[in-house]
């Protein structure tokens, strides 16, 4: 799953990417889905506040997920809660092409997505005080420490998150990096406008609302716990 980078206050200000552009080699049919999807389910980066009520056929509680990778999740939760409106933000296009096509292939009207960093379309297409819940799953854990400044999960951004839910809004992250998590934690912890559902540093059990992806099966794979942190928005 990919990432964004984290922000700053000041749009003229470029902070730390904490993802790598290796678009790797899209098929066809991802490239097609762009010419053929994109205008029924894509979003472009407008760089103001947008009315989502106009952009789905019905109003319904907002979740966005951040890195969606390939889509299983994104496609997996807007077929399991029909009731509720996804917004899915990835950066890689091949990944976008994949998902475009499998919201399709399953005639889904609750659904719609951005290939373009998170940090912006957050900061300034997602008006504040609208989303209902946010979904984070396995991240980029940037394990060198010399790289720790490039993970998403960082004060300032999870600041920015707050902004965006609403009271009584879910913030649900996902790692199998047992360091990260405990990153995790303490930024979030320490957040004044987020409580934790299970208490400080303590994870639940996976919501029935997210999947095992592949990148959990890889990570169980390799003998690694996998966590799932669930914080309230004040």
């Amino acid at each position: 799953m990919s990432d964004t980078e984290s922000p700053l206050p000041e749009k003229s200000v470029r902070s730390i990417r904490s993802f790598v552009l290796r678009q790797g080699r899209a098929t066809e049919s991802q490239k097609r889905a762009f010419n053929v999807h994109w205008p029924t389910l894509g979003l472009d980066y407008s760089g103001q506040p947008v009315d989502f009520s106009t952009v789905f056929p019905k109003p319904a509680d907002l979740v966005v997920e951040i890195g969606f990778g390939n889509g299983e999740q994104l496609l997996f939760g807007a077929l399991h809660e029909p009731e509720r409106n996804f917004i899915g933000i990835e950066v890689h296009s091949p990944g976008v092409g994949r998902a475009l096509n499998a919201v399709a292939d399953a005639h889904l009207d609750n659904v719609r997505i951005y290939c373009h960093d998170a940090v912006e379309v957050l900061r300034d297409d997602i008006p504040d005080g609208s989303l209902s819940e946010v979904r984070i799953y396995f991240p980029d854990p940037w394990h060198k420490k010399r790289h720790h400044k490039r993970r998403l999960i960082q004060p300032d951004f999870v600041a920015l998150l707050c902004r965006k839910l609403k009271s009584g809004g879910r913030l649900h992250l996902a790692s199998d990096w047992q360091e990260y998590v405990e990153h995790m934690w303490e930024v979030c912890d320490n957040e004044p406008e987020l409580l934790a559902t299970a208490g400080p540093c303590h994870s639940v059990d996976r919501p029935a609302w997210r999947r095992q992806t592949h990148f959990e099966n890889r990570g169980r794979n390799l003998g690694h716990g996998v966590w799932d942190l669930l914080y309230t928005r004040r």
